[in-house]
């Protein structure tokens, strides 16, 4: 059966749906918010949020999609492209960490993957507004590392998406299979700091451990 393609009406009111749905989702979850609360909420009537948003899912995505691109913008505000690696990664991978771990980050995780099977299209655009671009922030963190002498890597984009993904080792895994998200903080900084610390072994220079050095006295 071949599948319609959904399809996501921009109109005048389209960003004040979406930011009555952003506070809907957060409050209350994917499957606690209403319609009709996101409508009362964005003040628009049901027949004008589903003239943009046919179903509830796309409309989650949608909201998914810019608050993933919100926190990214706002974490690149907080990057100082200058610090060294051994400062800055810790800030990055706990952000990762918080953000995977997530009521929020867990369920538009479970529905990006179930609806990209049916809607190749909304799987690609998640990926473009949420992992991709962790991973080009990240590449162009790590290339500014690269010209100081502070790293030696050869393929910023792949060095990028391992260091993501030693990020969410065990997190990830617990939330999606056994619903275990209450991770500790003691557990976070056991996963971070062993991402950060394999990372740097590998990608690390004698010029980076030399300042890693002085800064440990």
């Amino acid at each position: 059966m071949t599948n319609v393609k959904p399809v996501i009406k921009k109109g005048r009111k389209f960003d004040q749906v979406l930011a009555g749905a952003r506070t809907i989702f957060l409050r209350d979850g994917f499957e606690g918010a209403s319609v009709d609360d996101i409508a009362r909420e964005a003040k628009v009537s049901k027949a004008t949020l589903y003239s943009y948003f046919s179903d509830k899912r796309l409309l989650f995505l949608e909201v998914a999609a810019a608050e993933t691109r919100r926190q990214a913008d706002a974490h690149q505000q907080e990057m100082d492209q200058q610090l060294p690696p051994e400062v800055m990664l810790p800030v990055a991978g706990r952000k990762i960490f918080d953000f995977i771990t997530s009521d929020f980050g867990q369920a538009v995780f479970r529905i990006a993957v179930a609806e990209s099977a049916r809607f190749p299209e909304l799987g690609q655009h998640f990926f473009d507004s949420g992992p991709a671009l962790v991973r080009d922030r990240l590449a162009a963190y790590f290339k500014s590392c690269v010209e100081r002498g502070e790293l030696y890597i050869d393929d910023l984009e792949f060095a990028a998406e391992q260091f993501a993904d030693l990020c969410k080792v065990r997190a990830q895994t617990c939330c999606i299979f056994k619903g275990e998200c209450n991770v500790s903080p003691a557990e976070r900084d056991l996963v971070v700091d062993g991402a950060v610390g394999m990372f740097l072994s590998h990608y690390g220079t004698r010029k980076m451990s030399q300042k890693k050095a002085e800064i440990d006295g």
